[in-house]
Formats: structure tokens, sequence, C-alpha cells
């Protein structure tokens, strides 16, 4: 933050994002807005509210992205206006009537003049199909918005988080770890801190989740280190989150639950509902993992009325999951199976690995109460599901459990059958996908 107050500024982290905003709508990177005496670092840490730019800077800065010194550093001027349907789309979106939102959003863009709009409302329409848990269209959206916007995703952060999102949903994983290694290569050369720490994070989920646990340590490491300084909560929070995340994967539990527990006190002092809960679901599933049932399970009883409230249905659904989890370690077998029977029914279509996952818990439940013939069947319905997506390690458990189960009932040529597919998947998944 700044040593010193000034006057001619009314906050500095208020300069920082109108400078932010004024730049991405004229659609110019920190780096072609640099000039003598002003690098891109120096701009970035204006944007991050860590400098105070003298009114000298204001102006040239001003006349470069087409609006008034004195907007920049009091708000003075009003913010060019979006198109008022857009606008109202986006009411609409957040507050999550979603038939609404993309009514609007697609009126928006066959009345679309100006090509900025065409580049919203397909961003909209996308957002829209991402929370209905539609992949496929969302990223049929995005890629039409990227084109539109002139094809590097790395100038349109949010378009970039949202179309990775959409590929990691719709099981593209080597898509989505594409595009935000695209955007980590290009804030880091920007001296972007804030933005490397948002995409390292996200790039590191991605490379966790196609089991290269080596490069996402790295990614995590160097994360880390870029956002060791930052006073913004919401990076601090991506920051433990990617580690917990990490060191979970690894088995490293109680180093997983520390971090997770950082993100989430660093979250409650944002009182950002969304965000807390998920904090809250993330190290339930620390503990969980970490036989720790009882700690989990009062954690999710605590965001439970935050997920209801801002998480969409495949959100809500995932949450449940890890739910069922804990009735299941509590003793708790029916409850647990009646509630994964219902989260996995919503993530079938639009989340299969996540499906897959609620269907493994499932067949274990019903191990647990003595269904083993149904067990089996259930295992298999996990083995179909996570089929179709990219080897992961989660195909692996769930052939694991057919071959353990097949074994438990005398039937030593499936279970061998069974632990051969499992060495192929483990196989795939080893080689590198992006």
């Amino acid at each position: 933050m700044p040593r010193q107050k000034s006057t001619h500024v009314d906050d500095p982290v208020a300069v920082g994002t109108r400078l932010r905003l004024a730049r991405e709508r004229a659609g110019i990177s920190q780096r072609a807005l640099a000039f003598e005496g002003c690098s891109p670092g120096y701009i970035s840490r204006i944007e991050a509210g860590e400098r105070i730019p003298s009114l000298q800077l204001l102006r040239e800065l001003g006349a470069r992205l087409g609006v008034d010194a004195d907007y920049l550093a009091c708000g003075a001027e009003p913010e060019p206006e979006r198109h008022p349907m857009l606008v109202d789309a986006e009411i609409a979106l957040r507050l999550g009537d979603l038939e609404q939102a993309r009514d609007l959003y697609t009126v928006a863009l066959e009345r679309a003049g100006e090509q900025a709009d065409v580049v919203d409302a397909l961003i909209g329409l996308g957002n829209v199909a991402l929370a209905e848990d539609s992949a496929d269209t969302a990223i049929r959206h995005f890629e039409r918005a990227l084109d539109r916007a002139g094809g590097d995703p790395a100038e349109l952060p949010g378009l970039a988080e949202s179309l990775g999102r959409a590929y990691a949903q719709g099981g593209e994983l080597p898509a989505a770890i594409a595009t935000f290694r695209r955007c980590v290569e290009r804030y880091r050369g920007e001296g972007d801190p804030v933005k490397l720490v948002r995409f390292a994070c996200l790039l590191g989920y991605a490379l966790t989740d196609n089991g290269d646990f080596g490069e996402a340590e790295r990614v995590v490491a160097e994360a880390l280190e870029a956002g060791r300084e930052s006073s913004d909560p919401y990076t601090r929070a991506r920051l433990y989150w990617s580690q917990s995340r990490l060191l979970g994967e690894q088995g490293m539990a109680d180093a997983s639950a520390r971090y997770a527990q950082r993100a989430l006190d660093t979250l409650r002092l944002t009182e950002d509902t969304y965000w807390i809960a998920h904090a809250h679901q993330l190290l339930a599933t620390v503990y969980l993992d970490a036989g720790r049932a009882d700690e989990a399970a009062a954690l999710l009883a605590e965001g439970r009325p935050l997920i209801e409230a801002t998480a969409m249905p495949g959100d809500l659904a995932h949450y449940e999951i890890e739910e069922a989890r804990a009735l299941a370690a509590l003793g708790r077998h029916d409850d647990a199976a009646s509630l994964t029977m219902r989260a996995t029914g919503r993530l079938r279509e639009a989340r299969p690995v996540d499906a897959g996952r609620g269907y493994v818990l499932l067949g274990q439940i019903l191990e647990e109460i003595g269904q083993p013939e149904r067990a089996l069947e259930i295992y298999e319905l996990a083995v179909e599901m996570l089929e179709q997506q990219p080897a992961t390690r989660y195909l692996l458990d769930a052939h694991k459990h057919v071959a353990s189960l097949l074994e438990r009932l005398g039937d030593t040529d499936g279970a061998l059958a069974s632990l051969k597919r499992a060495l192929g998947v483990q196989e795939r998944a080893a080689r590198p996908l992006a």
C-alpha cells in the first residue's frame, strides 16, 4: 500500500480498479499500455492499489485509454455505458434467473451493433450454459467470443477463466491446461502478480486433476512466491486453497487441512458467501480424507445455508456428495445412500466425473450395509460414467473396487480382468496429457 496519503485521488484501490476496467474495455494489455517511465510492472501495482500515480501520469494513461484523468483519479466521469439489455441480463444471471438471462443475452446478441456487445453477449450465454452445467454449449459460446475478441484468452481474463473451467467441466483437461498456461505465461511476462496468482492456481487445479503433480507443485510454488506480499484476500485464499488441494492429492492430509483452514479464515474476512461456502466444502473434504468425519460434518452443516444461497444446481450436488461421504463415515449409511443417489442423478449428464465419484461412494455404502451384488452394479455404472472422460485416478479407483468386490464374490477371473483394466488406466493417466 502507498506510504503516504494523497489528495489528488479518492482511494488507491478504487483508482486501480478504474484503471484496470478502462484498460480491459479498451482491449489493451499492461504491456501495450506501458511507456517510458511507466513499466508494465508499475501499471500492475497501480491496478492492485499498491501505488498512487501522479496526476501527470494519470493524464497520460487516460489519454492512451480514451478516458478522463479525473475519472481515473476520483471517478468523476461516468464509465462508458454498456447496452442496457446486457446490464439486465447480467443482473438476471447473478440473481440465478437463468432462463431470463439467456433470453436477454440472446436478444442482445441479435441486436448487437458494436463488437464489444457481441463479445459480451456470447460470454453471457456461455456463463448461463456453464451455470446450467452444459459444458459443451458453454464452450461453443466462449470459443465464438474468443474468436471475435482476437483469439488470445489472456486479453480477457474473465473469458479465459470461464472457458478454461468449461473445458475442465466437459472433461477436456488438455484444453483447460493450455488455456490457463497461456495466461500464466502472459501475466508472468507482464509482471502482473494478481492475475499470475489467479491463473497459476487454476492451472494448478487442472494439472492436479490431470495427475501431473510435479508441474502442479511448480506452478503453485510460483504462485505462492508471486502472491506472498499481496494484500488482496482473494489472492491469498486462492493460494492457500490451491496448496491445500495439491497437498491433499499427495496424501499429506494434516498439511492440507492447515492450508484449507487458512483459506477459510481469509475468506471469512471478506464476507463473500459463495467463496466461503466453497471453502467449507474444501476443508470438509480434507477432513474426510484425514478420517476426521465429525469435524467435516460440522463444517458442512455450517456451510449448507451459504451454498444453498449462492450455488448453482451442479455446485450444490457436488457439495451433497461430500455431505454423503460424511454421513457414511459416521455410520448413517441409509441417509448417505439416499443423498448420494439424489446428487449423482443431478450430476450424471453434465458432470460425469463427479457423478462417477458419487457412484463409487454409493457402491462403498452398499458394500458396508451388506448388498454386494447391488454394489457391483453401481461400481460398474461408475466405470461406465468415468470412461466417458480421459483416464483419471477416479476411474482407476472404480476398477479397483470392482476387482476387490469380484474377488470377495469368488469371481477370480473377473477380478483379474478388472485389475488389468485398472493397470491400463494407470498407464494412460501417467502419460502427460497436455
